[in-house]
């Protein structure tokens, strides 16, 4: 188990690019192989190599946990071959205006927090895609919770102007430890530079030592010496 340091397309905010569960990680095909196939060995899971849209921005317009994966209506047919040829959970596309999913939704395997904007209907639905319970809420005063935090089912690590009162929201939902950091060398949206699961962590290239040090305990992975 470890924190590892990579880049997706030149860039330190993999979390934008790539999005990770128990089960998958969905890495854009723009990504070299070998590369994408590395970066799935980490996490031990396996590689969904696909655009969603055809974007390269996976993380930012997915989310999903073990039991499902939100998706956006721009969603191409192949794309959604690829990923249900390797992902047996529920897979749905949401018929809304909204397509940033993996900013807008934070999840894991026992519960989800949304932003406080999303009507219920289509809190239905994520209900129903991720097999969870799921709450509106906010994180630092700000509702587009995916890229305020990471949830994996070992922790919780979220923007250091976490409040108390949403940090006790989070801890009841997830259902595991929360604390707060920074990514890429100072950042506070964690979940723009930082994939990871209950085996691995996998963070922006420009991310610190004591950055490392954070998330390791906080999502219960061990730093990897290399």
């Amino acid at each position: 188990m470890a924190v590892y340091l990579s880049s997706i397309v030149g860039s330190a905010s993999i979390g934008v690019y790539s999005l990770a569960n128990d089960k998958i990680v969905i890495i854009p095909k723009m990504v070299p192989l070998k590369k994408a196939e590395r970066t799935a060995e980490w996490l031990k899971v396996k590689l969904v190599h696909t655009s969603i849209g055809g974007s390269v921005l996976a993380g930012a317009l997915a989310c999903a946990n073990s039991n499902g994966i939100l998706l956006p209506n721009s969603l191409r047919e192949e794309e959604f071959g690829v990923i249900k040829s390797s992902f047996d959970g529920k897979i749905t596309v949401m018929e809304t205006k909204k397509t940033a999913y993996g900013n807008l939704v934070l999840a894991n395997d026992h519960g989800a927090v949304v932003d406080p904007r999303f009507k219920e209907a289509q809190i239905k639905h994520i209900v129903e895609t991720l097999g969870v319970d799921a709450v509106t809420g906010e994180i630092a005063g700000l509702p587009y919770v995916g890229s305020l935090a990471v949830a994996t089912n070992k922790g919780v690590l979220a923007h250091p102007l976490l409040k108390d009162e949403e940090r006790k929201t989070l801890e009841s939902v997830f259902k595991v430890p929360v604390d707060v950091g920074t990514i890429n060398c100072g950042i506070p949206y964690m979940g723009t530079g930082l994939i990871g699961n209950c085996h691995a962590a996998v963070a922006g290239s420009l991310t610190t030592g004591p950055e490392m040090f954070i998330i390791g305990n906080a999502l219960d992975v061990v730093q990897e010496d290399e």
